[in-house]
């Protein structure tokens, strides 16, 4: 496992673990007494990939979570959602910055062109300031 970067090993880790609890609940719902040795095989296994994990803690302590995704989990989404809706809030975002610089542009083209059929030798006078002749 030392080939992959940090973050694929602990995820790694991670869906072993799930995988070893997700047998021991089988094991332990419909528990019978020659299955003891086999549970305490997962246990064990539970106590060695816990230990794993805490091994890795070190080489993942840098990354930063955003409480948000937190909540997604909470509320049964998958945190991969996340990233998808950040995108379409930033895309919505964007779309809505681009309008208002449009509105813009064309207020100040309009004005422009009023101010220039109003005062005509002050618009050529800023015009010869700017350098927009």
């Amino acid at each position: 496992m030392d080939c992959k970067n940090p973050l694929e090993n602990l995820e790694t880790n991670l869906e072993m673990f799930i995988e070893n609890v997700r047998q021991i609940r089988i094991i332990v719902s419909d528990f019978q007494a020659q299955g003891q040795n086999v549970l305490n095989q997962k246990i064990q296994g539970l106590v060695t990939g816990l230990q794993e994990i805490d091994k890795l803690k070190s080489q993942v302590q840098n990354v930063h979570v955003p409480f948000e995704v937190f909540d997604y989990i909470d509320q049964g989404k998958n945190p991969q959602l996340y990233t998808k809706d950040c995108i379409d809030k930033a895309r919505n975002k964007n779309e809505e910055v681009k309008g208002k610089i449009d509105a813009y542009r064309k207020f100040k083209a309009n004005m422009l062109l009023e101010l220039q059929k109003t005062f005509p030798n002050e618009m050529n006078k800023y015009r010869a300031i700017r350098g927009d002749e």
